[in-house]
């Protein structure tokens, strides 16, 4: 029974990740892995709205009308997406504002959406919390590591601190193009892996 709870985590890091597989939720992949410190804060506060979201979907998925199903869970992950976005202004108002309006962009975040239709309105309320957890951390995962790849190569540092000397840089990827570019390698390189085990 452990095994199969830990599976459910295990496959939103690698079977199911949203960025690498499934390849969704590309808007803020895209636009807030300027660095490493944005990227890890949107996989977070994406994971944060995906644990309640799922966690309040399975509790409430008997109670809920068919025909009224969607506009159901978005209120329920809107209303988790304001308790983020209050918090972040209160106790992480840099970030906050870096992120700007990709936080309220959650919301419509075909990630969140997504987990909530296909696996919260049909499985228990612990298992739809550890999917949050997984497919959260999976998120997190990649946009923490596109974050580094553009700010290391963009801006010569890394979660802030210095790495190589202060005129290198390649401008080109801290700009679209540079996450284009850098996100088409990590999924080549991914599925590379993927074919060889």
């Amino acid at each position: 029974m452990k095994k199969n709870k830990f599976s459910i985590v295990l496959n939103g890091l690698i079977a199911e990740n949203p960025i690498f597989v499934l390849m969704l939720g590309m808007c803020p992949t895209l636009a807030t892995t300027t660095s490493a410190i944005n990227g890890l804060g949107m996989g977070l506060a994406t994971t944060f709205v995906l644990i309640f979201s799922n966690l309040v979907i399975s509790l409430i998925k008997n109670l809920v009308p068919e025909n009224v199903r969607i506009p159901s869970y978005i209120v329920v992950i809107a209303t988790f997406v304001t308790i983020l976005e209050m918090l972040m202004q209160a106790y992480l108002p840099s970030l906050h504002e870096s992120l700007g309006l990709f936080i309220p962009l959650i919301v419509v975040n075909c990630i969140v959406l997504g987990r909530a239709e296909s696996f919260a309105s049909k499985n228990k309320v612990f298992d739809s919390a550890l999917d949050g957890i997984g497919i959260g951390l999976g998120f997190t995962f990649a946009l923490g590591l596109l974050g580094m790849i553009r700010e290391l190569l963009g801006a010569g540092t890394l979660l802030g601190f210095r790495i190589f000397p202060e005129h290198y840089g390649m401008l080109l990827f801290i700009l679209a193009p540079g996450a284009f570019i850098s996100l088409a390698y990590l999924i080549a390189i991914v599925n590379r892996i993927r074919k060889v085990s």
